[in-house]
């Protein structure tokens, strides 16, 4: 296990590094959050309650800026295939699960410059944390977790990609139903009956609505919140679906990647 997780650090360390090639994929990761919390903020927000509104919606954006990051994973695992630097690892004395490992904690560090900017964006247009500083710690944890698990999902996407283009194409297809279908952004409420229990259960949701909670920022008011279970106990909910799907997709990562390694 020492092994894997010196290993893992090593391509995590090389992956940051070689941002500096790319560095108009660090300025995309940047910039998208901040364009959705202006967009949202101002265009849409003086309708859906101002001031109150743009507090309510920093959960959602949060949730929202670490899932769409799983494109970058999906995309970065790809190209490294594609230019074959995958093949010279797996020629290395190295375990397997080092190399996707690599990947998906230098994506991790990302995550967290993102929501480094995010935030500093959002004090900016009036959001500010209502709650304790531990609960605030706890927030963030629980966002780098849900990282985390949305990396793993970019990276069983760009391992099944054939190139790099069908990475990138299948890495955001996904992403706009997944945060747009939660309470990221507006209430579950207010959604047809079968549309609000897929958005209820969504993970997003999940974790949308407890990072408002521990931050301290409730719904404007006559924003209705609904009483199902993943809305009431989004906390334990939310932890429960980063995990879960950690796992999962950790495994289907895995099970491919030795299937393209054997070959």
């Amino acid at each position: 296990m020492n092994r894997v997780a010196r290993d893992a650090t090593i391509i995590a360390w090389r992956n940051l590094l070689n941002l500096r090639r790319t560095p108009g994929s660090v300025i995309a990761a940047l910039v998208q959050p901040v364009m959705f919390v202006l967009l949202l903020a101002y265009v849409f927000g003086g309708s859906l309650g101002g001031a109150h509104y743009r507090t309510f919606l920093m959960g959602g954006i949060f949730a929202q800026a670490v899932t769409f990051n799983a494109a970058f994973t999906a995309l970065g695992l790809a190209h490294d295939m594609d230019k074959g630097i995958v093949d010279r690892f797996r020629s290395l004395p190295m375990p397997r699960m080092a190399v996707i490992l690599g990947r998906t904690l230098s994506d991790l560090t990302m995550s967290v410059v993102t929501l480094t900017v995010t935030s500093l964006c959002g004090l900016l247009v009036g959001w500010r944390i209502a709650g304790s500083v531990a609960d605030a710690a706890l927030a963030y944890l629980l966002v780098l977790l849900f990282a985390f698990a949305m990396s793993w999902v970019g990276a069983t996407i760009g391992l099944m990609a054939r190139s790099v283009e069908v990475a990138q194409s299948a890495g955001l297809i996904w992403l706009f139903p997944v945060t747009f279908v939660s309470s990221a952004f507006v209430s579950t409420g207010t959604m047809p009956g079968p549309l609000r229990a897929v958005a209820e259960w969504n993970p997003v949701s999940a974790t949308a609505t407890a990072v408002r909670a521990l931050f301290g920022n409730p719904p404007p008011g006559g924003v209705p919140v609904g009483g199902a279970w993943p809305v009431v106990h989004a906390l334990p909910y939310a932890l429960l679906c980063a995990c879960a799907i950690t796992g999962a997709f950790m495994a289907l990562a895995l099970r491919r990647f030795h299937r393209i390694t054997v070959r």
